[in-house]
């Protein structure tokens, strides 16, 4: 069942199908995909919230992780989903390959015997600077129970008249079924950004960061990276923000040229503690900004 709506929840006045010629809208897939939609009527950010079942009853490994697409002018995405290469890195994605929990280790980066499971839609709120959905996610583990409860806010600002588009992740992570903790290493857990597949190909993917003579091998704690590659015909950059309320000393992954990078922090919960992570991705077209641009960006996010 596909809806077309606007919310107006801020101004009580209930629930409109038509979406307003100054407002953003949600383009709900049900069961699929929820679309932002922005104030000018294009289609922006997608959550891609399929869970899917095999023959055998087993969750399908093209549904077994929910994630967001950054879609392009045309409504084409580009960022990457299932298949190609590495298939479990999809769009703008969360997970660690080493949770612990129970006694156990669960993979929820490859997601082969775990799923990131779209669990209700908390809220939908928009108006004509933003759009933000709620979502519960269930983190289950190899033995097909919850290990973690996520509740993650996507916001998506129209506010950055320089930016294609402004997303914000909030990510709370509690332990809500027994003590976990969330390890792994920069490859293979974190919150990352993977852009389209063609970059596997034209290996376009190149990085700026906040000073001179920065490796991410090297140096933890990096406040943001700035990816640039080419999809879709067109040049992009996507500057990838970690609030400085975040883990202190994450490391980074961002040297990969098929674009895949993000932040790996170490979290280990407490039974019934939260953890909260605050990210931004800040999408433009055409070359890296210069870097005094990106640092003011930051700067912005991190007030």
């Amino acid at each position: 069942m596909k809806t077309h709506i606007t919310l107006l929840c801020a101004l009580g006045l209930g629930v409109s199908t038509t979406p307003g010629a100054d407002k953003a809208s949600f383009d709900d897939n049900e069961g699929s995909q929820l679309t932002i939609v922005d104030p000018a009527g294009k289609p922006v950010l997608r959550y891609e919230y399929a869970h899917k079942l095999d023959d055998a009853g087993k969750v399908t490994f093209d549904t077994a992780k929910v994630f967001h697409h950054v879609l392009g002018p045309g409504g084409e995405p580009i960022t990457k989903g299932p298949g190609g290469k590495y298939p479990h890195h999809r769009g703008i994605f969360i997970g660690w390959n080493k949770l612990k929990h129970g006694g156990k280790s669960h993979d929820l980066w490859h997601v082969r015997n775990t799923t990131l499971k779209h669990v209700s839609f908390v809220k939908q709120e928009a108006d004509e600077k933003s759009a933000t959905v709620t979502s519960r996610i269930d983190w289950i583990g190899t033995e097909g129970t919850p290990v973690l409860e996520e509740t993650r806010t996507l916001t998506t600002h129209f506010t950055d008249g320089d930016a294609y588009a402004l997303i914000d992740f909030i990510s709370e992570l509690k332990a809500a079924h027994g003590a976990v903790e969330l390890g792994g290493d920069p490859e293979h857990a974190g919150i990352h950004f993977r852009p389209s597949q063609e970059v596997v190909a034209n290996k376009s993917a190149k990085y700026t960061f906040h000073g001179d003579d920065i490796s991410p091998q090297k140096n933890p704690g990096l406040p943001w990276v700035a990816m640039t590659f080419e999809a879709g015909g067109k040049t992009w950059t996507v500057q990838h923000m970690s609030h400085p309320d975040n883990p202190d000393g994450s490391r980074w992954s961002a040297y990969r040229d098929y674009g895949r990078f993000g932040e790996f922090p170490v979290i280990k919960l407490a039974d019934g503690e939260t953890a909260t992570l605050r990210y931004r991705f800040r999408v433009t077209e055409g070359a890296a900004p210069q870097r005094p641009k990106l640092a003011d960006a930051y700067s912005a996010f991190a007030k």
